[in-house]
């Protein structure tokens, strides 16, 4: 059984977000199986692919070293890659059927282009014990699965050192959701992007994720709606690494463009 790991919107290595994708199987491996393989990976996720009778469409389950998501970008640009590049599927997209329906990852140019679902967030009040969880006071805060805070400066979003643990139970009492936390800014005038973002997850067990595609489903329509344009340039700016996406909000649907590269492959010798 073979298995990538496969740097998802970067155009070089070691760059974007590192994802596992397993070869497709014929059917699903039990999920405490799934979820020691994404522990013993201990990336941000861990995808597995079912294979069915359409070459072109496979169901896909993601996993974190701590708990199995109802969806995530990156490791879905990484199994569109893996598919389409890796395994030269011939096909100008394939389909993934998900816990958040069907999403498709097509080629395009020296990328992909991927169609998720838009989660428009509503601005609220500040959560208490937010501004000392993350160091520093948001101008807004918004949230839909998770809560947003919008920073100052592309500065601030940068130089942000949040005592990572407190943002779960804070963003968990205020969406009912895992417990995580995205911030953002517009960014500095003259950078090849529009908005820059970091997204910090404790509540899926990761302290920060560098690139995170499911959170720009909620980006992308809220600075859209700010800047009065569709299709924007967003930085994920994780120390060391950055990703980079370009996102277009078409009502209720974000379209998500990213590159990948592939740095590892192996082979699994304890199967399910």
């Amino acid at each position: 059984m073979r298995q990538w790991m496969i740097d998802a919107f970067a155009g070089a290595p070691f760059k974007g977000n590192p994802a596992c994708v397993v070869e497709p199987l014929e059917a699903w491996p039990p999920t405490e199986w799934m979820q020691s393989l994404a522990a013993e990976n201990n990336q941000a996720e861990t995808a597995f692919l079912l294979a069915g009778e359409d070459p072109a469409r496979f169901g896909l389950r993601w996993f974190t070293p701590a708990l199995e998501v109802p969806l995530c970008g990156h490791a879905t640009l990484a199994s569109g890659h893996m598919v389409l590049g890796e395994l030269g599927l011939d096909a100008p997209r394939v389909v993934f059927d998900t816990q958040s329906g069907p999403l498709t990852v097509a080629r395009n140019g020296e990328g992909y282009e991927m169609d998720f679902p838009a989660n428009p967030p509503k601005r609220i009040e500040p959560p208490k014990g937010l501004e000392e969880a993350l160091g520093a006071r948001p101008v807004e805060v918004w949230a839909d699965w998770c809560v947003v805070a919008v920073m100052e400066s592309e500065t601030a979003v940068r130089q942000l050192k949040p005592d990572i643990p407190a943002l779960a139970p804070i963003s968990a009492a205020t969406t009912r959701g895992r417990g995580n936390v995205g911030v953002s800014a517009l960014a500095d005038a003259g950078a090849p992007y529009d908005v820059v973002s970091r997204f910090f997850a404790p509540g899926s067990g990761i302290a920060e994720d560098p690139a995170t595609g499911s959170l720009h489903c909620i980006l992308s329509p809220l600075f859209s709606a700010k800047l009065g344009r569709a299709a924007l340039r967003f930085h994920q700016a994780f120390p060391g690494r950055g990703g980079d996406l370009e996102c277009e909000h078409r009502g209720d649907r974000v379209l998500i463009g990213g590159r990948a590269v592939t740095v590892l492959e192996g082979r699994l010798r304890f199967g399910p």
